[in-house]
């Protein structure tokens, strides 16, 4: 599955960025830009990479894109995006960046931390999924066993406060870390353990950590050691797989080293192992020059079952030839399934010979993406001399079985590999297993080649190249263009931080020249994919470009960059903006995040692989101490922009639209097809037995496929569910009333953070206004107030918070899902000091943002045009997101206002909007924002603290202040009736795409209903044990499972990237009935509740404990109930829900189908059939 990875952030952090899909305009991983928590723009670099999961549930894609975003300009672990199953046992995937949540829509099946579509959108406008499911549950207690007891009865009984109870953690985990770090404990440089030689070892106290580099004796295998008082520990392996060719054949391999391995001869043992194991992350990568695969789980079992399977398939796979054929590409009938149905009498458009694989069909959808296409044409042009990993379609074709086995002999090997484990395991355990792997195999030569970018010191050079072209968007305001140089080493620390600084300071916010320069002035909508500075390379490089460009603007762009960089060069920056980057760093430092590890090694990985020296990245306090020496010596940034901006030594890199495009695609493909059966005609004889050939092996797969519901799965490690917990320690919060408001108070160790969250009720909304709330709360981060500009507003809130945000929240009623609030909900994290400042920027932007200011129908069509650019594409990534939400939406009041704010209904919106002329004054729709803006902050307010036992009375104070500035009436609207939900059984969207897009959806029950607990393992069953088999490997399709959503109600089926949606839905509709049929073994159940908790048990932040009550009430008595009916379900119920709520509701018609692609005959008048098309109405 194809990544596109963000291997860092090309801008100066901000401590609590968040992907807040409620209140800024989120851009498409395909696209350049993020806004952080108060919708400045935030540049991603991109760095191609595949993964393995997503193939199955592919939003892991999604985490692993945002995974360690952070640049040079991050501390490592820094900056951390997370895909956190929700507490219902990871049925909705959660964005979670610097402990701040926001769900992302991309629904989870089949295993808790990932879902079935690889990034989620809503045409980048962010809206896709508001904080719709319940946060994860709380981390277990950091109390020793010992302390237990007397930690219950304290807690019971009021006998400690709740700051002595405070201190005792403290002192408690303090005690731990400190264990876990000292390097007393660890060999001395130069000293030797099971094979392994330590090289050398840091402290690094900023980052509370301890760090060793280690080397197998034998063959040369490097080992990054990062011991911390952290449960939540992390291993990977990784190979230097520099790709030949642009065939993919690493992309290639890394999935089919997971189809089975020498100790675990099963066929796909990666996925058979995910219900049996408690991990939270479980994936494989490839990226441009090397491949690696991590895990991590707080289970010390389940840490050594799988090290033992990812060790075994990376150095001993199968690789037979049937996985090369599945996972990368073959020749075959189009419905193998038909042809054994038909016994011989198949039809014509059954037997039609295509192009089939894994990564092909993968490969083959991301080349129809202009944003992808802009940003791998850009490599090849920018790095000649590195081959598309990922692989073009047009050549993968050409590889062959026994170029793959090479490929593996040649750089899976321990003297090319790289190992990192992260954690508060022993590292003398992980030395003696990975050496007892390592130790058979013989030193060999290691693929140490790193490859350089283009040489543009003779002068200026220009592409310009055709990709596809968006039926949605104005084709005139189509065209990318940008300009990239090429820089110095990024092993050089300082300088590299103090580029990436730079970059942000150029780009990030409103208020950033460039951002003004280039899209304020109407250049362009939005940022190009590959825009801002890359240090994933041994050398830098620095673009700067535009999508949404007119055709003759082409030319302005790169002379209007340079005007801009002279400007600034000599110009200057302002100390109080550097300033302000600095404090998000502090920030970054303080706050700490429940994924550091993973985000550690994705931090690291990329120049540890091209040969930087990893202990490099831990020197941060020495780092920002010699910028600050630099800095203080005068005209430093600006020195560095002379020294590499201003010359002409570019290259100017252009794709514009074709109308024509896709078309020849598809018939290059079909020449290539018939190429290749005529080589295979030649080599068969004759036309017959050629067919006869690949229907026998198309055949051969399809028996060797059915084997995976029967073969014998023993030879595979597994935690057990005996080894769960019963008991859920419970988050120690209080409440009260503060001013007028009700709060939640968690008084826990937050290092002098304070993090605040506020809901503000509504009722009776109505819809054209909720419709709007999105681009409310993308305007309030963008026009600015009366008094001040939107820059001002942007500098004083890096300078005194980590961001704050504003979105859209609803929920379900825990005890009755067909009931649901809505309101909206505001954010804030900042220093104990700084947080009367962090309110008052709320109330600030929400209370005075000036709708009435000439340039504010300006600044909000902008933003409209950001979000509707590249929209097509941008719903393809996560098609199968917005199929569900749109049947779902015809089922339940929650999921019909979830769908307004951010399903295809939002897309319809922003785009028709975006579609009107430029002499609209918008006035319809700023009056209607205006309106929003008056009850935004009146009302029927609840809030939510998290901070230190010793920062509450001040808190409260401010608090207090904060309540009292605001309206105190809150504004009513008429009431409504009941919802009126839509009885089209099923739903078709006509969009341009060669695959498909599904869901089935069905109503269930309330959270609190003890049925819940059974469908939520039924779901799990389905497609660990049926769905993935039938529509994944059989059907063809990318993804495909089931779902359940108990506080929403929901159970339901999705597939992603479906080439057969018709025998699809046909299995969706008998899975009901195949589970009741089903005779479940111990085993199975084993599996499935193991998989659940993966997602309930899942490790989480501190501010985000409590959650799950302030946000949808559900109480720690219900989760508890609903923990022991996990834990107790029996095969009975499993085959009695599937038979009441599956089954009998099928054949009531309580369902809703949605289908998203191209309308063929198969979508007959028993469909409704809703158009995209737009109007301009708001």
């Amino acid at each position: 599955m194809l990544l596109t990875y963000l291997s860092h952030i090309r801008q100066v952090p901000i401590a609590a960025l968040t992907v807040d899909m409620q209140s800024s305009t989120f851009r498409h991983m395909t696209c350049s830009t993020f806004r952080n928590t108060w919708g400045q723009a935030i540049l991603l670099q991109r760095v191609h990479t595949y993964d393995h999961l997503s193939k199955y549930n592919p939003a892991e894609a999604y985490l692993s894109r945002l995974e360690a975003t952070s640049s040079t300009c991050f501390p490592p672990g820094f900056l951390s995006f997370h895909l956190i199953p929700s507490e219902e046992g990871g049925q909705e995937g959660w964005v979670w960046a610097e402990g701040r949540q926001t769900a992302v829509g991309v629904s989870v099946a089949g295993r808790p931390s990932s879902a079935s579509a690889p990034v989620p959108t809503a045409a980048k406008t962010g809206r896709l999924k508001y904080l719709v499911s319940s946060p994860p549950p709380p981390s277990p207690s950091p109390f020793p066993v010992a302390l237990h007891s007397t930690k219950d009865f304290c807690q019971h009984s009021g006998f400690l406060s709740t700051a002595a109870r405070t201190m005792l953690r403290n002192a408690t985990k303090g005690a731990a870390r400190r264990a876990v770090t000292e390097l007393s404990q660890y060999p001395k440089p130069g000293e030797k353990l099971h094979g392994f030689t330590l090289l050398r070892s840091k402290h690094v106290p900023e980052l509370e950590l301890t760090a060793l580099h280690l080397q197998h004796d034998k063959t040369g295998a490097e080992h990054l050691h990062i011991a911390r008082d952290d449960s939540n520990n992390v291993f990977s392996i990784g190979f230097k797989t520099n790709p030949p060719d642009d065939t993919g054949v690493p992309h290639i391999l890394e999935h089919t080293t997971l189809c089975g391995s020498q100790k675990y001869p099963i066929r796909d043992p990666f996925f058979k192992m995910l219900p049996r194991t408690l991990s939270n992350f479980m994936n494989a990568f490839t990226a441009s020059d090397h491949t690696f695969y991590p895990f991590a789980t707080t289970n010390a079992q389940d840490f050594k079952n799988l090290m033992s399977v990812y060790l075994d398939a990376t150095l001993h796979p199968l690789l037979k030839e049937t996985d090369f054929t599945q996972e990368g590409w073959r020749i075959g009938p189009e419905n193998p399934q038909a042809l054994v149905a038909a016994e011989g009498n198949a039809k014509p458009e059954d037997r039609k010979l295509v192009f089939k694989g894994v990564v092909y069909n993968e490969m083959k959808g991301q080349m129809s993406d202009a944003a992808y296409l802009f940003w791998i044409r850009f490599q090849d042009h920018i790095f000649p001399d590195i081959n598309n990993s990922g692989g073009d379609p047009q050549k993968i074709t050409d590889l062959t079985y026994q170029q793959l086995k090479k490929f593996h002999a040649d750089h899976y090997h321990p003297s090319n590999a790289k190992v990192f484990t992260y954690g508060d395991m022993p590292l003398a355990d992980h030395l003696k297993e990975i050496g007892a792997q390592l130790d058979v195999f013989e030193k060999i030569r290691a693929d140490v080649a790193n490859h350089s970018p283009i040489d543009l010191s003779s002068g200026p050079r220009e592409v310009k190249l055709y990709g596809p072209i968006d039926p949605l968007v104005d084709a005139n305001k189509q065209f990318k263009t940008s300009v990239s140089w090429v820089l110095g080493e990024t092993s050089n620390v300082v300088e590299s931080f103090s580029l990436a600084l730079i970059s942000a300071l150029l780009m990030d916010g409103y208020g950033s020249p460039l951002y003004k320069g280039l899209i304020e002035s109407g250049l362009g909508t939005d940022w190009s994919p590959n825009t801002g500075y890359d240090s994933s390379g041994k050398l830098g490089i620095f673009s700067i470009g535009l999508s949404g460009v007119q055709e003759d603007d082409v030319p302005k762009v790169k002379a209007k960059v340079q005007e801009i960089l002279r400007s600034m060069r000599d110009k200057g920056f302002e100390r109080s903006k550097i300033d302000g980057y600095l404090h998000q760093l502090e920030l970054g430092l303080k706050h700490k995040t429940a994924n550091f590890g993973m985000s550690l090694l994705h931090r690291l990985k990329p120049k540890w692989f091209v040969g930087v020296d990893p202990f490099d990245s831990f020197a941060w306090n020495d780092t920002i101490a010699a910028f600050e020496t630099e800095l203080a010596k005068g005209g430093y940034l600006e020195g560095l922009i002379d020294k590499y901006l201003i010359n002409d030594n570019t290259l100017s890199f252009t794709m514009a639209p074709s109308p024509t495009f896709s078309q020849e695609l598809a018939q290059e493909e079909e020449t290539r097809l018939s190429s290749k059966i005529s080589e295979v005609v030649k080599a068969a004889g004759s036309e017959e037995e050629a067919r006869a050939a690949l229907e026998a092996r198309e055949l051969k797969l399809l028996a060797e496929q059915s084997k995976t519901n029967t073969e014998d799965l023993s030879c595979l490690p597994s935690v057990h569910v005996k080894d769960i917990p019963r008991q859920k320690d419970s988050v120690i919060l209080r409440h009260d009333n503060t001013a007028r408001v009700k709060t939640q108070w968690h008084e826990a160790p937050t290092n002098g953070l304070t993090y605040f969250r506020a809901i503000n009720q509504l009722e009776n909304l109505p819809d054209e206004l909720r419709s709007l709330i999105p681009l409310f709360t993308d305007s309030i981060m963008r026009l600015g107030t009366k008094d001040m500009t939107m820059e001002q507003l942007e500098d004083l809130i890096k300078l005194k918070t980590g961001g704050v945000s504003v979105g859209y929240h609803s929920a379900s009623h825990p005890t009755d899902f067909t009931r649901a609030t809505e309101g909206l909900m505001f954010s804030g994290m900042a220093l104990d000091r700084h947080v009367p400042t962090m309110f008052d920027l709320l109330r600030k932007l929400v209370v005075e943002t000036d709708f009435d200011s000439p340039q504010a129908a300006q600044q909000i069509r902008q933003l409209l045009q950001a979000s509707a650019d590249g929209v097509v594409n941008d719903i393809a990534s996560s098609g199968h997101a917005y199929a569900r939400r749109a049947a779902e939406s015809g089922l339940t009041w929650d999921s019909f206002l979830k769908e307004q704010v951010s399903g295809l209904s939002q897309v319809k919106l922003v785009t028709s909007l975006a579609s009107r002329p430029e002499s609209d004054p918008l006035e319809d729709v700023i009056a209607k924002l205006k309106q929003i803006q008056q009850f935004a902050l009146a009302g029927n307010l609840r809030t939510a603290i998290t901070c230190d036992s010793g920062s509450v009375s001040d808190n409260a104070k401010a608090l207090s202040n904060f309540v009292n500035s605001l309206p105190s009436e809150a504004v009513t609207f008429p009431s409504r009736g009941p919802p009126q939900f839509t009885r089209d059984i099923k739903t078709f969207y006509p969009l341009p795409y060669q695959v498909y897009y599904g869901a089935l959806a069905l109503p269930t029950a309330s959270y609190t209903a003890s049925v819940n607990a059974p469908l939520q393992i039924l779901s799990q069953l389905l497609t660990h044990k049926h769905l993935h088999h039938e529509i994944r490997e059989k059907g063809g399709a990318y993804g495909g499972g089931s779902y359940a959503r108990p506080l929403d109600g929901i159970f339901g089926f999705y597939s992603y990237r479906d080439p057969n949606p018709v025998n699809t839905l046909k299995i969706m509709r008998n899975a009901g009935q195949w589970a009741v049929d089903k005779e479940w073994t111990d085993r199975d159940l084993e599996d499935a509740k193991i998989s659940v908790f993966q997602g309930v048990d899942a490790p989480k932040a501190v501010n985000e404990e409590g959650m799950a009550q302030f946000l949808y009430g559900i109480t720690d008595e219900m989760k508890q109930k609903r923990r022991e009916e996990l834990l107790d379900v029996t095969k009975d119920q499993v085959r009695e829900v599937a038979q009441e709520y599956v089954v009998k509701a099928l054949n009531n018609g309580s369902e809703r189908v949605v289908f998203l692609g191209e309308k063929r005959d198969w979508v007959d008048k028993s469909w409704a059939v809703k158009e995209m098309d737009i109007n301009g109405s708001a």
